[in-house]
C-alpha cells in the first residue's frame, strides 16, 4: 500500500526566513530537538528491508552500509542519506521543479518561471521512462528507504523542516532523476552568459559587444553573432530582460547556471612512485556531496555520493576508479522570438509563418498568498522565458531533447566496471550530462567526454539566435562517437580543470566558452613533472601558483608595450610616476606565488582589480548597474574581458576613458592602474607596503550568501587564504568588485593503486546537514588541514576504519 501523504506544510514566518531556514541559511539548532538525528549504534526495525542491514560510521560520520543482498544496501542508503542530508535533498527537488516560491514567497517566482521554462520535471520523468527496469527497482527500493527514515521521523524532522511547519511530499523514485536532470543542468554555462551578453549589449550596443564576450585567448572575436542583434530595440522590444538577467544570476550565484571550479587527473604507471596509476578529481557545487560505502557479497563501491540519487558519482569499486568535471559545454541556446498577440493566443514567426505557441498552464504556489496561476508557451525551439505579455520578442529556451537515452543506467554500470573498456562502453552513452569522466585502473587511464551537443547550421551559440530564421536552427547532435577520448596517452598522464579540451577545428563544436586556462596549464606542469604518489597529488591541489603573473610579465615586457609604457609612467604626476614604477618592478619579480602572506601577491591583484575598473567602469558602470554585475557575474564563469584585455586587445575600444576629452590607450590605462594599486593597497593595507599580506584582502566568509543555503550555513570568522580564480586551489573572488571568497560545498578524492587500500576522500562540508548533529560542520578542520579520510573496501581494515560499534537495521512489519 502506498504510503500516505505527509500533510502540507503550515505559513509561518516570513518567506525570507523559511527560504533562508529551508535552504540551511538561517543554521539555528531548534531548541535541542537531537531527536530528528538517528542513533549510531543500537537496532532500528524499517518495513521494507529483506534481511538485517550494518551501518558503520567512522570518525567523521561517513558510513560503511554492510548487507547480503544489493536491494537492502540501495534501501539503507536512501535512510542514510535522508538521515544526513534531508534539507538537501528536498530543497533540490523543490528548485528543480520550480517550487522554491511555496518557501520564499514571490520573490522566488522569477526563479521559479526559469526553472519551469527548463522544465526538468518533464526531463526527468523522460529519463525514468527510458531507464531499464532494473534501475526502475533500485531507485523505488532507495526511495522506499528514504521514506522510512521520512516517516519514522516525521514528528521530529531535522532543522527548519521542524521549525517552519513544512512537512516535505514523500519521496518517489522519479525525484532521483529529478536530482540527476538538475545536477546535468548545472554543468553546462550558456544561459546565463547569454542573458548576461544581452544586459551588455543594451549598455555598449552590438558594435563594441564582441570585445566583452566570453572565449579563449588564442580566439578572435566573435563579431558575427552581435550582428544578430542588429536593428533590435532590446530595451523596448524585450521588457523582462531585467528580471530574467536577475533570476539567472540568482541561478548562477547557486552553482546551477555553469559550474566551473572542477579538476580532475589521472596519471599512469610511469607517472607513478609505484608504478601503479593514480587518479584525483577536486569538486564544487552548491550541494554537498557524501562520502559513502556499500559492501554487499556482490557488490561493493566507495566515493562520492550526491543524496538523492542513489548513484556513486566519483570513486573506487576494487577494480576501476573514475570521476568528473565541467566540460563546460554550450548545448543551451536562447533563441530570440518575434511575437504577436491576440488575447490568450501567441503566435510566433518561423521562416516567414506565424504558428501558434502551444499554451500550458502552471500553478505557483506562493507562500503567503494565493495560489498564482499563468501560461507558459512553446514554441519549436522550446519555452519562452518569463512574462511576455506585450513584448513583440521573447526568448526560448532550447535544451538537447533525450527521448531514448540511458545515463542513469549508463551511470549505474559506470560504478560496476571492472576495466576501461567497460568505462567507455558506459561514459559514451551518457547523454544528458556535458562531463569531462577520467578513469584508471592499476595499468591503464583514459578519457571520455559525455553529453549531446548541437550541430549548429549557423553561429556559435554566444548570443540568442532569431527565431524567425532557419538558419541558426540545430541539425542533430554531434555522433557520440566524435566525442573527445583518450586512453594512455605518451605523456603519462590527463588533466582537464574547465579548459577548452580540444584543439580549434575539431569536427565538433563542445562549447566556445572556457574557463581559464591557467589552472589546467599549471596542472599539466605539475603532472608532467618527475613521478607521482598520494601525497604529491594533494600538495597539487593545494597549489597556489598563478600562471596568469608570468603572462602578464610578458605582456609588460612585449617589444610594443615596453616603450610606451614606460612613457605612460612618465607622463603621470611625480607622486603618481613614482608608485607606477614601484609596482612595476614589484610585479616583474613577482614569482605567482599566492601566498597569503604574500606582500607582492597582493599588489599583483590589487592591479588586477585596478586595472579592470580603470578599462571598463566608465562605458559598463556605476558598479551597482545591471551592465556591470554581469560583466562581473560573467568573470566568474569563464574566460573574461578582462583577462582577455589584461594579455592583448591593444586595439579595443574600451581602452578609451570616456569620462575625459582625449583618447586613452593602453599603456595609458596600465600605466594609472600601476599607481592606483599602490593607492588602493595603502588605503586598504597601510603605509607599510612591504608588510600587505594578500590574506588580509583575500578572506572566506561565512556563511556564503551567493549560494543561498544548498550547502551548509555556517557562521564562522574570516579565514585569511591565498590563491585566486586562476590556481589549482581555487578561491575565485568578484573580479571587478571585491576580494571576498566563499567555500562552497567541495569534496577532493584520491585514488592511489600503489596502496593497500587505494581510495581517500575530503569534504569541506559535514557528513550531516542536520544543525542538531555533531557531523554538521566537523569537516571544515579537516578540509583546511588536508586530511584525507581513507575508505577501505577490503574487510579486514573496516574495523581499523568505522570501528567495530554500529547501528543494524532490522526488518519490521
Amino acid at each position: 500500500m502506498a504510503a500516505p501523504v505527509l500533510p502540507p506544510f503550515r505559513l509561518r514566518f516570513t518567506a525570507a526566513a523559511t527560504l533562508l531556514g529551508m535552504l540551511g541559511l538561517a543554521g539555528c539548532q531548534t531548541g535541542g530537538v537531537r531527536d530528528s538525528v538517528p542513533p549510531t549504534t543500537g537496532v532500528q526495525a524499517l518495513k521494507g528491508l529483506a534481511q538485517n542491514v550494518s551501518v558503520r560510521r567512522n570518525a567523521l560520520g561517513a558510513p560503511l552500509i554492510e548487507s547480503s543482498n544489493f536491494h537492502d544496501a540501495l534501501f539503507s542508503l536512501g535512510y542514510v542519506h535522508a538521515s544526513d542530508r534531508l534539507e538537501q535533498m528536498v530543497a533540490m527537488r523543490l528548485l528543480a521543479q520550480g517550487r522554491l516560491a511555496e518557501l520564499a514567497g514571490s520573490q522566488a517566482l522569477p526563479i521559479d518561471r526559469l526553472m519551469r521554462a527548463a522544465n526538468l520535471k518533464q526531463r526527468a520523468a523522460q529519463q525514468y521512462a527510458d531507464a531499464s527496469p532494473r534501475l526502475k527497482r533500485f531507485f523505488e527500493v532507495y526511495a522506499r528507504g528514504v521514506n522510512a527514515y521520512l516517516f519514522r521521523y516525521r514528528d521530529r524532522l531535522p532543522g527548519e523542516l521542524a521549525s517552519s511547519g513544512y512537512r516535505p511530499e514523500y519521496w518517489k523514485a522519479e525525484d532521483s532523476a529529478l536530482i540527476f536532470s538538475l545536477y546535468a543542468f548545472s554543468q553546462s554555462v550558456n544561459v546565463h552568459e547569454e542573458l548576461s551578453a544581452l544586459v551588455l549589449a543594451q549598455q555598449v550596443g552590438s558594435d563594441k559587444l564582441a570585445w566583452l564576450l566570453p572565449g579563449a585567448p588564442d580566439e578572435p572575436l566573435a563579431d558575427a553573432e552581435p550582428k544578430k542583434l542588429k536593428g533590435l530595440n532590446l530595451a523596448r522590444q524585450l521588457p523582462g530582460l531585467s528580471e530574467l538577467a536577475a533570476a539567472s544570476q540568482q541561478l548562477a550565484d547557486l552553482g546551477l547556471l555553469g559550474s566551473p571550479g572542477s579538476a580532475n587527473l589521472a596519471l599512469g604507471p610511469q607517472r607513478s612512485r609505484s608504478g601503479k596509476s593514480l587518479l584525483a578529481s577536486d569538486s564544487r557545487a552548491s550541494w554537498a556531496l557524501s562520502p559513502v560505502q556499500i559492501h554487499t557479497a556482490r557488490y561493493q563501491v566507495g566515493g562520492l555520493s550526491l543524496p538523492g540519487l542513489p548513484i556513486v558519482l566519483a570513486g573506487y569499486n576494487g577494480k576501476l576508479a573514475w570521476s568528473s568535471s565541467a566540460v563546460m559545454a554550450d548545448n543551451q541556446d536562447l533563441y530570440l522570438e518575434q511575437l504577436r498577440h491576440a488575447g490568450n493566443q501567441v503566435s510566433y514567426l518561423a521562416d516567414g509563418k506565424w504558428l501558434a505557441a502551444r499554451a500550458r498552464n502552471e500553478t505557483f504556489l506562493v507562500r503567503g498568498q494565493r495560489p498564482q496561476r499563468e501560461v507558459m508557451y512553446d514554441t519549436r525551439h522550446g519555452t519562452l522565458l518569463g512574462d511576455t505579455r506585450g513584448a513583440s520578442l521573447g526568448l526560448a529556451l532550447s535544451l538537447p531533447q533525450l527521448q531514448g537515452e540511458r545515463s542513469l543506467d549508463a551511470l549505474f554500470d559506470l560504478t560496476r566496471a571492472q576495466n576501461l573498456e567497460r568505462a567507455f562502453d558506459s561514459t559514451r552513452e551518457v547523454a544528458s550530462a556535458a562531463l569531462n569522466f577520467v578513469f584508471a585502473e592499476p595499468e591503464h587511464i583514459g578519457w571520455q567526454v559525455s553529453g549531446r551537443y548541437p550541430n549548429r547550421r549557423e553561429g556559435q551559440g554566444l548570443l540568442p539566435s532569431p527565431g524567425w530564421d532557419g538558419r541558426y536552427d540545430w541539425d542533430g547532435y554531434a555522433d557520440p562517437m566524435l566525442h573527445p577520448y583518450d586512453q594512455d596517452p605518451p605523456a603519462g598522464w590527463i588533466g582537464h580543470a574547465n579548459q577548452r579540451s580540444l584543439p580549434r577545428g575539431y569536427g565538433m563544436q563542445l562549447s566556445s566558452t572556457w574557463y581559464y586556462p591557467e589552472r589546467a596549464e599549471r596542472l599539466g606542469q605539475l603532472a608532467g613533472n618527475g613521478r607521482h604518489d598520494s601525497r604529491s597529488l594533494m600538495a597539487l591541489q593545494n597549489d597556489q601558483v598563478t600562471l596568469l603573473a608570468g603572462k602578464l610579465k610578458q605582456m609588460f615586457n612585449a617589444p610594443g608595450m615596453a616603450g610606451p609604457l614606460d612613457q605612460a609612467i612618465a607622463a603621470l604626476a611625480p607622486a603618481q610616476r613614482d608608485k607606477a614604477r614601484e609596482a612595476l618592478a614589484r610585479l616583474q619579480a613577482f614569482d605567482g606565488r599566492l601566498s597569503p602572506t604574500s606582500a607582492d601577491a597582493a599588489l599583483y591583484e590589487l592591479f588586477l582589480q585596478e586595472v579592470t575598473r580603470q578599462t571598463f567602469l566608465d562605458d559598463l558602470g556605476p558598479a551597482s548597474s545591471p551592465a556591470w554585475r554581469a560583466f562581473v557575474g560573467n568573470a566568474r564563469l569563464s574566460y573574461s574581458a578582462q583577462a582577455d584585455h589584461l594579455l592583448g586587445r591593444d586595439d579595443s575600444p574600451f581602452w578609451d576613458d570616456r569620462s575625459t576629452p582625449h583618447k586613452e590607450d593602453k599603456p595609458t590605462i596600465l600605466a594609472r592602474s600601476l599607481a592606483g594599486a599602490i593607492d588602493t593597497g595603502s588605503a586598504l593595507l597601510g603605509a607599510d607596503r612591504r608588510a600587505w599580506q594578500w590574506g588580509t584582502l583575500h578572506q572566506y566568509r561565512w556563511p556564503a550568501p551567493s549560494y543561498h543555503g544548498l550547502g551548509d550555513a555556517l557562521r564562522r570568522a574570516p579565514i585569511a587564504t591565498g590563491g585566486d580564480f586562476s590556481t589549482l586551489a581555487m578561491t575565485p573572488y568578484a573580479w571587478g568588485n571585491d576580494f571576498d571568497t566563499y567555500l562552497p560545498a567541495s569534496a577532493r578524492m584520491i585514488v592511489d593503486f600503489g596502496q593497500a587500500e587505494p581510495l581517500q576522500v575530503l569534504t569541506s562540508s559535514g557528513q550531516s546537514g542536520n544543525p542538531d548533529s555533531g557531523h554538521y560542520q566537523d569537516a571544515l578542520d579537516a578540509w583546511f588541514k588536508g586530511r584525507f579520510m581513507s575508505l577501505p573496501l577490503q574487510p579486514q581494515h573496516f574495523a581499523k576504519a568505522y570501528g567495530n560499534q554500529r547501528l543494524t537495521l532490522v526488518p519490521g512489519r
